[in-house]
């Protein structure tokens, strides 16, 4: 009885065997080969149908220029120094700049330099910025700004990257009848992204009936935990010329210099330098 057991074993091994040689046999001819111009990326490819084994060299797609919008200066609410603000644009939707330098001249009408700035900062794939320079110690309005960009390292954002959900809300500016400053500008930030961020920097641009800026100011918040919500006031000392109709906020997070946040959503590769 053992014995035809045994057999029986040894029969359905044999035909096991057989039955795994014709598959695959069948399969060796019949299954699509690989190649660089089958439209997948497989073999040891670094893109699609291109890099490694396959002659053809990928193409990668550079970071074009950031771009700089408005600029201008306003009178600063402390005597013999001014406020400076520039727009600055990233046309890429898919590139962040982590660092970029900038230069700032300052010119009278004859083109003499009255005075000069330099500062660096970080832009997010898609977004529009202002810089803004506060207390530039010059001994008049300037006639002419000169505003230049340089040096701009760039980090591809990978499919998941979300900008940060920080919202301002509750917005609102009031002149000060009594206490210190003469005008107050307020808020409530919003923390709904997931992430505790160490520090927010919050940049407040008064306009007046026209859109013409005419103050600037701002504050930094930390230890801004997910969920949570900060009031937020910014004060003018001194005051300023013009009639306050719109408050614009600018919320920013660096977070190229999060580990926990930053490393979740940017390929470190770096891109050519402008």
């Amino acid at each position: 009885m053992e014995k035809n057991i045994f057999k029986r074993l040894i029969i359905i091994l044999i035909y096991a065997i057989i039955f795994s040689l014709i598959v695959w046999f069948f399969y060796s001819i019949f299954k699509i080969k690989e190649t660089c111009l089958d439209g997948i990326k497989n073999q040891n490819e670094e893109d699609v149908d291109c890099g490694g084994i396959c002659t053809k060299q990928c193409e990668k797609n550079e970071a074009l220029s950031l771009t700089i919008g408005e600029t201008g200066a306003v009178e600063s609410s402390v005597a013999g120094e001014y406020d400076f603000f520039g727009v600055v644009i990233n046309p890429n939707n898919n590139y962040g700049s982590e660092y970029f330098a900038y230069q700032i001249k300052f010119k009278d009408e004859n083109e003499a330099i009255l005075g000069e700035r330099q500062g660096s900062s970080f832009i997010l794939p898609g977004d529009k910025k202002y810089i803004v320079e506060n207390s530039v110690k010059i001994n008049k309005l300037p006639a002419k700004i000169e505003f230049n960009i340089a040096d701009s390292r760039w980090m591809e954002a990978a499919d998941l990257y979300k900008k940060p959900d920080l919202k301002i809300v509750n917005r609102a500016y009031n002149e000060i009848s009594s206490g210190v400053g003469f005008f107050e500008a307020s808020g409530l930030l919003k923390n709904e992204s997931p992430f505790d961020f160490a520090l927010i920097k919050i940049k407040i641009i008064l306009k007046d009936a026209a859109g013409k800026i005419i103050a600037l100011n701002g504050t930094d918040m930390r230890t801004v935990n997910s969920g949570e919500n900060r009031d937020f006031r910014v004060f003018w000392p001194g005051r300023f010329s013009g009639e306050v109709a719109n408050m614009e906020t600018q919320v920013e997070v660096n977070v190229f210099d999060s580990d926990s946040f930053a490393r979740k959503y940017f390929n470190q590769e770096k891109f050519q330098e402008y």
